[in-house]
């Protein structure tokens, strides 16, 4: 979804601009043959870039100037100054880099370096298992696959996944995908052709039945068996289903894959009421989507406020306020006791015309696979800071592994995206014995509208929440606080601060 042939504004770096224009530290946006580029000054060196970020094309240039790094205002994701490479999910795929040339006084950015598809590969690994199997090829998998490939590694890598698709972007089949603002070929994290030229091996439509830890293999339900000389478990969630009885014609839908966001798609074609149960972020952005297509939602929540576990009293009013003025009806305090074809009965009584339900109240980690295996298994997956599990050379990495946060000093589980492909990027480093702690700050977004909310940290409770600027304007940081300490902090219309946040609890440690 990058664009790098976005439309180009500022100074032609080109045809030269001068020394002195762009400032130690700092960053200055402009073009080169017809391309957006950044150029950015680190005492007396001078770095140009692509200036889009290869995630969603978000500007560089309104993010942060790390050392010789640059983070991306959206979605954080971090890109190196000097070779162009991705560092940090969610961007998988390297910028472009530039040739920039002094001449006295005068910079000239000549010549573009095209990247390959992952950067530039860093060889030789520390430690070279004979074979990698990763069970799961969401985001943490698939994250592993690349990262493999890019420290080097020549081995066989085998990617096992229950979808029959390639490796998507799952966020979006919950927002834009869903909203139908964007279309499906943006789904794809990658061509097959891709998985096909970097020899990754993709073993789609299939599940792991069992892990054999002392024979070193995973077998299929196929029957198939997969050797292993390292392993990473990155099996994700499920959807929490309820036990809500639904009579004979009804439509209930549940979203964590792309087939059923296709699902949902059709049902609403010829809708008109929906009901969404959950107030959760999955259920709200659900709301938010099938607004966009001009359904009647009714959202059914057990809370007083939707997100307020999460986000605090002061966001919950806010989101819920946000939705209401698009038309939103809250059901709040409540619970749905009966679907039948063409409605949804509450517990209040009363009954609410639907067309179809979706259901949306949280995930469960997938870890039977793992405790089956004798794995610890203690709401997720237990692993060390290097993301290894209590089975030397068995890793897990996204919504199962539970692993112990620097910053609180207690094992947490974190259900993010960006999370998920951190880790299993780590993970993948750390199976070729860089033996990296896992220290990432965090980072979450949610879509509601065209109003974004990200969040950096981690904080299940707080005993003080301080707020600058206007939640009612949608302009502000919310911080969560522990005997004076932000644990986290969640932003709307701040992406900068957003970014300051995450590097200040980065050297925090």
């Amino acid at each position: 979804m990058s664009n790098e042939n976005a439309a180009v504004t500022g100074p032609d770096f080109a045809s030269g601009i001068a020394l002195s224009d762009v400032a130690d530290g700092c960053m200055l946006v402009g073009h080169a043959q017809g391309k957006p580029v950044l150029l950015a000054r680190q005492g007396d060196e001078f770095f140009a870039v692509g200036a889009r970020c290869t995630h969603y094309s978000g500007p560089l240039g309104e993010g942060l100037l790390v050392g010789d790094t640059v983070r991306c205002p959206w979605h954080h994701a971090c890109f190196s100054l000097r070779t162009g490479e991705a560092l940090r999910a969610p961007a998988l795929k390297p910028v472009a880099r530039w040739t920039v040339e002094q001449r006295d006084d005068m910079l000239f950015v000549t010549g573009e370096i095209e990247p390959s598809e992952l950067g530039p590969a860093r060889t030789p690994v520390v430690t070279s298992p004979a074979s990698v199997v990763i069970i799961g090829a969401g985001a943490a998998g698939n994250a592993a696959a690349e990262m493999l490939r890019r420290e080097g590694y020549t081995g066989t890598v085998t990617m096992i996944g229950a979808d029959s698709m390639v490796p998507y972007d799952r966020p979006n089949i919950s927002k834009d995908y869903l909203a139908g603002s964007a279309p499906e070929e943006w789904i794809p994290l990658r061509t097959p052709e891709f998985y096909d030229e970097h020899k990754i091996q993709l073993v789609l439509g299939r599940r792991v039945t069992r892990i054999d830890v002392s024979g070193r293999r995973v077998e299929l339900d196929d029957g198939r068996f997969h050797s292993f000389g390292a392993l990473l478990l990155a099996t994700g969630a499920e959807p929490i289903h309820l036990p809500t009885p639904a009579s004979d014609g009804s439509r209930v839908l549940y979203l964590r894959t792309l087939a059923d966001s296709r699902a949902i798609i059709a049902a609403a074609k010829d809708a008109r009421r929906v009901v969404v149960i959950g107030a959760s972020f999955i259920g709200l952005e659900v709301a938010a989507s099938l607004r966009a297509r001009g359904l009647e939602v009714h959202v059914v929540g057990l809370e007083a406020r939707p997100l307020e576990r999460v986000l605090g009293a002061e966001l919950g009013d806010f989101v819920r306020s946000l939705h209401e003025q698009h038309g939103v009806t809250f059901h709040l305090e409540n619970s749905v006791v009966g679907i039948d074809a063409g409605s949804a009965t509450l517990k209040s009584g009363e009954t609410i015309a639907a067309d179809f339900v979706v259901i949306g109240v949280g995930v469960r980690p997938n870890d039977e696979l793992a405790a089956h295996a004798g794995l610890a298994v203690e709401k997720g997956v237990v692993v060390n800071e290097l993301l290894e599990t209590s089975t030397p050379g068995i890793f897990a990495a996204g919504d199962i592994a539970r692993y112990p946060d620097p910053r609180s000093g207690e094992k947490i589980r974190v259900e993010h995206w960006v999370a998920a492909e951190r880790q299993g990027q780590a993970a993948a480093r750390n199976i070729l014995g860089r033996r990296e702690r896992f220290t990432d700050v965090p980072f979450f977004w949610s879509q509601h509208y065209d109003t974004a909310i990200s969040y950096v940290g981690h904080a299940e409770r707080w005993d003080t929440v301080e707020v600058s600027g206007s939640v009612a304007q949608g302009d502000c940081a919310v911080r969560y606080l522990v005997n004076g300490r932000a644990l986290a902090v969640a932003t709307v219309g701040r992406d900068l601060e957003s970014l300051k946040a995450e590097l200040g609890m980065e050297r925090e440690g």
